[in-house]
């Protein structure tokens, strides 16, 4: 079981304690306001209060052309065609955008292209069709900032295009009427951190000369919440007055295709959070556009018929289990594929391809592996000549800056700092797999890893139901304003329950005498590596749990760990393995540091011998081993070991290989050892008897 890095908040108590006594609030509530640069008291009321004025969407360059050619479009009775995206940013856009041009009697009509035969954003094709129907006018939301020949294309045709988007742009804009992106270098636009259905909002604003956005916040704060969770935007400024005033739109809306979509989210009555809204609605909408279906989910947006929004939510239901089928079959022929060749996860980025990966689900996978394995992933569906791929980050490494710099085999690309996507022919694939690897060797000697970020250490007897329903008051939470981590130290681990047929388990803990439940989902008790009496650290989410009528604490853990353990030792150590494993030059101190000796590897030897059977992987042995050696000399004395037959690995892919002593020893000479050779220079090393 890997070991993840947890990032752990740093000392500011007199900046809590001025917040404290300024804001009346508790400690802890102040602790984590601080850490997140809410130190000032006026402006951290302000934060909570989520009462930040929405700035004048005429400073959006180009929107006063916008305005003007859509404007005169209505006016006229031009066609105008909304071109969308097939995720859930996209869909919203598009139908809160064709609601509203409806509300003002323009002839309107949407267009989501096929995922699977036209791909992401403008294309020909889909411009040649448009034309066949007249359009005059295409705005498009959530795309088209990367779109210089399409909209050129459609120059041609007659049509002219708005373009609404909020990825970054490259260094030749498109030849459109009006591209509105804050993300322009010439945009004064004071938030960069809209998604495209806050960028298609501020266009309605400035449509109806709302300049602080209050009036158009009253008709569509939900759908612009939806689409803004969705996107996984900072909610910070903008985006959390629009989320904080959308939750509620959204917990008593009118919209019968969502009101139909939570019921069966078995949300329905409930209090939504952006936690619920992120894992309940928007992934069914999501499904939609990754399986194909995109114009469903719009439909299910838009319609006024009971019985069709149950109908298509129900279908859209259907897709989200196919949506998984297709994840967890991805990540099975991942996790056989580097059986086959370990040598993959030791790159700088996990990249990895292959035929018959749906290409609408690979980005969900692609998170998964970054979850895993704490390093960027870009995974790539092959689809004969052509292959399109999705990309994950972490951060400090930006990937669509390091796609930037090597498209020369790219036809397509897109995204921003933590996601992008592409596309390119299958047989470029190694070369700009090559290509991205070098490059990241050229930014970084050590890669940034993931790390999980802790807001707060609570020690577990100050965990209670008040404690908890304080934390509310920092609501929304999503990217930027995460739901507090907190973590629980020094937990006595005292019985582990199997539940859901062992998909997840329950932990009964204490700690200073205070006995409490948490849940790990997703993790089943075959796996879980530690035992009852294990002392171990919690990173958790607290949350309340209401059921039948009572309230009580609910203990979510995102990760755990033995307690104490040096974790930058770990971290770096893994580091500085895989240089060695990839081929890279190490200094003669580092290789010094790292050269195990004969009583180095002794020591591991001897523990696996009364072990037999190791199956939780490298990160746990280390902690087994006391966390004193140095993590790179105890994998390089795996290696060493396996390499004579000291010890096997049964490796199924997954990120915990099973460790199994011989049952019959024997003698190996470590100088017959190519690791120890290459470490030590080519040296003859002193025989070890086993």
């Amino acid at each position: 079981m890997s070991i993840k890095k947890w990032r752990l908040p740093q000392p500011m108590e007199e900046q809590a304690a001025a917040l404290a006594e300024a804001l009346s609030l508790p400690q802890h509530i102040c602790s984590i306001l601080a850490a997140r640069g809410h130190s000032d008291p006026q402006e951290a009321r302000e934060f909570l209060e989520g009462m930040t004025a929405l700035p004048d969407p005429f400073l959006l360059k180009d929107m006063d052309k916008a305005v003007e050619r859509i404007s005169n479009a209505v006016e006229y009775g031009q066609f105008i065609c909304i071109y969308g995206d097939y995720d859930c940013d996209g869909i919203t856009s598009t139908a809160l955008l064709y609601t509203y041009f409806q509300d003002v009697g323009a002839r309107v009509m949407y267009y989501i292209p096929d995922r699977d035969e036209e791909g992401y954003g403008l294309n020909n094709m889909a411009i040649d069709r448009l034309s066949s129907l007249g359009v005059d006018l295409i705005v498009t939301v959530d795309n088209g900032v990367s779109a210089i020949d399409e909209i050129a294309y459609a120059a041609q045709l007659g049509i002219d295009v708005v373009v609404t988007d909020h990825h970054q742009p490259r260094e030749i804009l498109p030849k459109a009427v009006a591209v509105v992106d804050p993300h322009r270098k010439d945009c004064p636009y004071p938030y960069k951190h809209l998604c495209g259905v806050g960028v298609a909002f501020k266009l309605i604003c400035a449509m109806e000369y709302d300049l602080d956005g209050s009036m158009m916040l009253e008709h569509f704060a939900g759908i612009t919440a939806l689409g803004t969770i969705a996107d996984v935007v900072e909610l910070t400024g903008e985006n959390r007055a629009i989320v904080k005033a959308g939750l509620l739109e959204l917990s008593q809306t009118e919209n019968l295709g969502l009101q139909a979509l939570m019921e069966l989210a078995g949300l329905s009555g409930k209090r939504l959070d952006s936690s619920s809204v992120a894992f309940g609605i928007v992934p069914r909408l999501n499904a939609a556009g990754r399986i194909g279906k995109a114009a469903l989910a719009v439909e299910l947006l838009l319609t006024d018929d009971p019985e069709r929004a149950m109908e298509i939510a129900a279908e859209i239901n259907g897709y989200n289990e196919t949506r998984k089928d297709l994840v967890d079959q991805i990540l099975l022929d991942i996790d056989k594929m580097c059986a086959r060749h370990p040598e993959l996860l030791e790159q700088r980025l996990l990249i990895l391809s292959g035929e018959g990966w749906h290409h609408g689900v690979i980005g969900i996978a692609a998170s998964k592996l970054v979850e895993r394995y704490s390093k960027p992933c870009l995974l790539i569906s092959e689809e004969g000549e052509e292959a399109r791929g999705s990309a994950r980050s972490v951060e400090g490494y930006s990937i669509i800056k390091a796609i930037s710099r090597n498209n020369a085999w790219l036809s397509r690309y897109g995204g921003h700092d933590q996601a992008a996507g592409l596309s390119l022919r299958s047989e470029d694939i190694p070369a700009f797999r090559e290509a991205l690897l070098a490059d990241a060797g050229e930014e970084f000697d050590i890669m940034p890893v993931d790390a999980l970020s802790i807001d707060l250490i609570l020690p577990a007897e100050q965990i209670n139901l008040k404690a908890v329903q304080q934390l509310r008051c920092l609501e929304p939470f999503g990217c930027g304003n995460e739901a507090p981590m907190v973590m629980i130290p020094d937990c006595r681990i005292e019985a582990i329950y199997p539940l859901s047929e062992d998909r997840h388990i329950r932990l009964r803990c204490s700690s200073k005498g205070k006995v409490f439940q948490a849940l790990y989902f997703g993790m089943s008790s075959k796996r879980f590596p530690y035992i009852p009496g294990d002392v171990v650290d919690l990173a958790a989410s607290l949350d309340m749990n209401e059921y039948n009528g009572d309230t009580s604490v609910s203990i979510k853990i995102r990760s755990l760990r033995p307690s104490g353990i040096p974790q930058d030792k770990l971290v770096v150590g893994r580091q500085y393995y895989e240089k060695f494993r990839r081929g890279e030059e190490l200094s003669e101190k580092i290789r010094n540091y790292i050269t195990p000796t004969r009583d180095d590897i002794a020591v591991i030897y001897r523990f696996m011998q009364r072990m037999k059977c190791f199956p939780h992987g490298y990160d746990l042995l280390w902690c087994r081993l006391g966390g004193k050696m140095n993590y790179c000399k105890m994998r390089l004395c795996l290696d060493i070991m396996d390499e004579l037959f000291l010890l096997f690995r049964q490796d199924q892919g997954g990120e915990d290989p099973t460790l199994i002593h011989p049952v019959k020893p024997g003698k190996a000479d470590l100088e017959q050892s190519s690791v120890l050779r290459k470490l030590k220079g080519g040296e003859v090393c002193a025989s070890f008897i086993r």
